[in-house]
């Protein structure tokens, strides 16, 4: 017969155990929700780019972050905003980020005000590189001093 003692016992054993595995569930998810809310610049950036096929988890304190870009550009502004936010070579985030269109660097729809070498300047950092991108949109462009809104260019790859 087990003795009221014997049960206390493995009671007051079962309890510290339960008090142990909830202080670790809760350390894991205040874990998720600081390295979450560290990287959450990188999340929204994620949904203003429109990433496909976007996931995001946690293992053991590091996020990892999945999805696919449309272009390479797109890739490097989150890669971009991860150093940003979590120094050169970050250890709490993992992301694998795949690019849909390598075609291209990417898509440009130009605004008002524009030229291509503040364009060229924008995405390759040097405004002679207009030419570049002249070049690759010879077929709707027939002169590199003049650009409309709303025409859509390439910026090819260099």
């Amino acid at each position: 017969m087990i003795s009221i003692f014997l049960i206390l016992k493995l009671y007051k054993h079962n309890s510290i155990i339960c008090y142990i595995w909830i202080k670790l569930i809760n350390n894991l998810k205040s874990n998720l929700v600081m390295v979450k809310a560290k990287y959450q610049g990188v999340l929204e950036l994620g949904e203003k780019l429109n990433i496909q096929n976007g996931d995001v988890s946690e293992e053991n304190g590091v996020l990892k972050v999945k999805g696919t870009a449309n272009t390479q550009y797109e890739k490097n502004q989150l890669w971009d905003k991860i150093k940003q936010l979590g120094g050169e070579s970050p250890s709490d985030i993992v992301a694998d980020i795949d690019v849909a269109d390598t075609s291209v660097y990417h898509r440009h729809v130009v605004k008002s005000g524009e030229s291509l070498s503040k364009i060229a300047k924008h995405y390759y950092g040097d405004a002679m590189k207009y030419k570049t991108i002249f070049e690759a949109n010879s077929g709707i462009l027939k002169n590199p001093d003049t650009i409309h809104p709303d025409q859509e260019l390439i910026i090819p790859n260099l």
